[in-house]
């Protein structure tokens, strides 16, 4: 593995009374793309956020190629990116296509005059947009091209780092897989990394190289992105498995009721209450994130690498592993 890029330390964003991101330890390593998956209200969006400090932690650290982000933002701000759910919501519309785009050079005092023409051409062609566009508003564009003009504002600055913030949920389905084909196609000539949060499973499958799976602002499960998919070992995950239309997993238990703040409590496992694996420990026995498996990591009390099927510790009516 190349050294992290991200660096997360037992980071915590809390809202009023409730812990959007619960102390969450996570690196992502240069030149990969990481997928964030959850239910929605799971604390993903607000984790992204939080590692471009558009949010601010309570608690915890966040280190750029080692270096703290807690105040000193500025200077790393146009290493770091984000491309938003929604592409109409995120440009302005009283700025055209070239306009948008040219802003973050204008900030940064990074081109004048010609340059920023010939630079935004070149990244309007970089995201599959005719330069000659250039002059007509976001309104004037589909869906895919405005996150597309999103995508190439984000660029501008030859960020090394990308938060895409679900960024083809707002998409007709059949735009999705253009954009995603645009963004891995993006990392892998520009040698960018990536977080990648979205709830579509079968998205972040296609361009993710690993998988953390969030449940209630924790990190429950990690891992490549073909284990995820082929082998999950958390509870929750593969309950969002099984609920693929692609039926992968069908004989896997359903996901049922629906996320609930009230049901998190610290002395227990926050999805016991949807688990339906669970036992009297799980009420008072917090689950760590801990290696299973070579590079696959999950919280569950019931599992361990001595046995980490979950459905065979079941039928044993093993409580403890």
């Amino acid at each position: 593995m190349p050294a992290p890029l991200i660096s997360i330390h037992d980071l915590t964003v809390q809202f009023g009374p409730v812990r959007a991101v619960d102390g969450v330890s996570l690196d992502i390593f240069e030149g990969e793309t990481l997928g964030l998956v959850g239910e929605s209200g799971s604390g993903k969006t607000t984790l992204g956020r939080a590692i471009l400090q558009l949010v601010k932690p309570i608690a915890g650290r966040i280190a750029f190629r080692g270096e703290n982000l807690n105040g000193n933002m500025r200077s790393l701000r146009r290493h770091m990116q984000m491309i938003f759910q929604d592409p109409y919501a995120s440009l302005d519309p009283r700025m055209t296509a070239g306009a948008i785009i040219a802003e973050p050079l204008r900030v940064w005092h990074l081109a004048k005059g010609r340059q920023i023409e010939d630079r935004v051409a070149a990244l309007m062609e970089t995201v599959g947009l005719d330069p000659g566009l250039r002059k007509r508003y976001p309104h004037e564009f589909s869906g895919g091209q405005r996150q597309r003009i999103g995508i190439a504002r984000a660029l501008a600055l030859e960020p090394a780092f990308l938060v895409a913030d679900e960024p083809i949920a707002a998409l007709d389905v059949s735009i999705q897989a253009q954009i995603l084909n645009l963004l891995d196609d993006l990392r892998k000539r520009l040698k960018l990394t990536m977080l990648f949060v979205s709830h579509d499973l079968r998205a972040v499958h296609h361009i993710s190289n690993r998988i953390a799976v969030m449940y209630m602002g924790r990190i429950v499960e990690l891992a490549p992105a073909e284990q995820i998919y082929g082998h999950p070992l958390m509870p929750y995950t593969r309950a969002l498995v099984a609920s693929m239309p692609s039926g992968a997993g069908q004989c896997r238990p359903a996901l049922v009721g629906e996320l609930s703040s009230s049901a998190k409590s610290s002395s227990g496992c926050p999805f016991r209450a949807r688990c339906p694996y669970a036992i009297d420990e799980c009420a008072t026995r917090a689950p760590i994130l801990d290696e299973i498996a070579p590079s696959h990591y999950a919280a569950c009390i019931r599992i361990g690498a001595q046995a980490p099927d979950i459905d065979r510790v079941a039928k044993a009516g093993a409580g403890d592993v």
